[in-house]
């Protein structure tokens, strides 16, 4: 079932911000960097911003935390292109985090701005049409959008070697965008194996194993492009 404008009803009902909020209080989450070239901001993007954009905002603070120890300049939001704006986190979601090691404390739900856009460094979206409505949106978004899945998949081909050293102070920020770079050359290159390959489906209003399940893909997602932006791999359990 499909809204206006090819916009999902799933993943929660649609809300209108009016204004543009500050970034959430939380691990990786501070001041705005306005265009800071010390500060890199990543933007999860999904349709209601009360699943899957949230869970992938937590998974990818928490692995950051784990994996640095700590804010280095990396600032990881998420919103919605139907955002409803102020809601809580689907609970089922918020399970899937606890479950998961992640915090899914003090979340709330926010509308896509351009200013969003505008501010992100690099912008994942769950789906295709997601990273459509992103591009549509404008602000020279295209090199620096891409699906999760997608951009995961680009980085697998990278060669770790051909980044900046993450090792000196801020050398992480640096990373990051020369990985983004990297990642949009190879775009055209690369291709999706099947149109499915590059889409996390949508588990709202499904029971939690389904969550569960999309919570498992999203972080087996995450992992390797994480790896790549701080040079840390996952720690072991």
């Amino acid at each position: 079932m499909t809204a206006p404008h090819g916009r999902g009803i799933a993943d929660g009902l649609p809300g209108r911000a009016g204004g543009f909020p500050g970034p959430r209080p939380g691990a990786f989450s501070v001041s705005d960097g306005g265009g800071d070239p010390g500060v890199f901001r990543i933007l999860h993007v999904s349709t209601g911003n009360v699943c899957r954009s949230p869970i992938t905002e937590r998974l990818t603070r928490h692995a950051l935390a784990h994996r640095l120890g700590g804010p280095c300049g990396i600032v990881v939001e998420s919103a919605g292109t139907w955002g409803h704006e102020g809601a809580p986190m689907e609970a089922h979601a918020a399970t899937v985090l606890t479950d998961l090691g992640a915090d899914p404390g003090g979340f709330t739900g926010r509308e896509l701005l351009d200013e969003h856009v505008i501010r992100a460094d690099l912008v994942l979206t769950a789906t295709r049409d997601h990273r459509a409505q992103v591009i549509s949106m404008g602000h020279s978004a295209g090199l620096r959008t891409f699906t999760l899945k997608e951009f995961t998949r680009l980085v697998r081909a990278i060669d770790p070697a051909t980044l900046p050293d993450p090792a000196p102070d801020g050398a992480v920020v640096d990373r990051a965008r020369a990985l983004v770079r990297a990642a949009a050359a190879l775009r055209g290159w690369l291709l999706a194996p099947s149109a499915e390959a590059d889409e996390v489906h949508d588990p709202y209003g499904a029971p939690i194993t389904f969550f569960r399940s999309i919570g498992e893909e999203i972080q087996q997602a995450l992992d390797p492009m994480l790896t790549a932006l701080t040079g840390v791999p996952a720690p072991r359990p």
